[in-house]
């Protein structure tokens, strides 16, 4: 991997104003991405990972603090980033194929070019077969691997995804990983992947950032000095276990100040003291 990095997010600092007054959400994040690098963001809930996504992916603008892409501050949706969300996002109305060939049908590129270029990605996400299949044929999973597709055939320089696997089981979220990481290493493809996941983060990550609870700051970086290419296979390696134990232990003391933090929350609203 190459030192300058591509991706730069400098003091990031955003504020919301609630019912209850304003809530600092994260507060002077600083970090960086290189071309190729896989990098995960994990961190309790409510520790802010969202809104981190939704500032890099320029859905969120109103922050202190700089994010660019190669020197460029980013204002908005950037072209350089490709964004994969949680949410199934799948066309119900599309088959595969017209799934995948979408955002290439909005920049006009004509029909063959843009078929020949979904059916391209289709094959790589492991869809081959299902080109003409429409979402509610496919499993969670499957439609996840669409939407990924659908991400990659804009090619991208970053590959942004929040969560992706989190509402499949625990086997397809493990087997999907190592379609993830069979693409990035294919593709070179510069990924942030934000997640809860222990397991997912260090399977696929050549770092990982853990954020403490709110307001989201960064409390650790991780090298992950595992051999590429990467598997779940490794999962039940020793020193795999050591890394997951290693982050578990931040995490551990971070989601134990979220839970005393929420249960003294409930405690002091007027309706519990009635």
């Amino acid at each position: 991997m190459a030192s300058t990095q591509i991706l730069e997010v400098n003091d990031l600092r955003v504020r919301f104003e609630t019912a209850e007054g304003p809530v600092v959400a994260v507060d002077g994040m600083t970090f960086d991405v290189r071309p190729g690098e896989f990098l995960s963001v994990i961190g309790p809930s409510g520790c802010g990972k969202s809104t981190v996504f939704n500032v890099v992916g320029g859905l969120l603008t109103h922050h202190d603090g700089r994010v660019a892409v190669a020197g460029e501050t980013i204002t908005g949706p950037h072209k350089s980033i490709g964004m994969v969300f949680q949410e199934e996002s799948t066309f119900p109305w599309r088959n595969v194929t017209d799934n995948v060939a979408f955002p290439l049908e909005l920049i006009g590129l004509p029909k063959a070019e843009r078929i020949k270029r979904a059916r391209k990605f289709i094959t790589m996400v492991g869809l081959t077969g299902f080109e003409n299949r429409y979402p509610h044929e496919l499993s969670g999973g499957m439609r996840q691997r669409v939407s990924l597709a659908r991400t990659l055939a804009s090619e991208p320089k970053i590959l942004l995804m929040d969560e992706p696997f989190a509402a499949l089981d625990e086997q397809t979220r493990l087997l999907l990983g190592d379609k993830v990481l069979q693409i990035q290493q294919e593709l070179h493809q510069t990924t942030l992947l934000i997640t809860h996941n222990i397991t997912e983060a260090v399977q696929m990550s050549d770092r990982i950032l853990v954020m403490t609870y709110r307001p989201g700051k960064v409390k650790r970086v991780v090298e992950i000095d595992l051999p590429r290419p990467r598997t779940s296979e490794i999962v039940g390696s020793e020193a795999f276990g050591r890394y997951v134990a290693q982050i578990w232990n931040d995490l551990r003391e971070e989601a134990s100040r979220g839970l005393i933090d929420e249960e003294q929350h409930v405690l002091t609203r007027p309706e519990t003291r009635a």
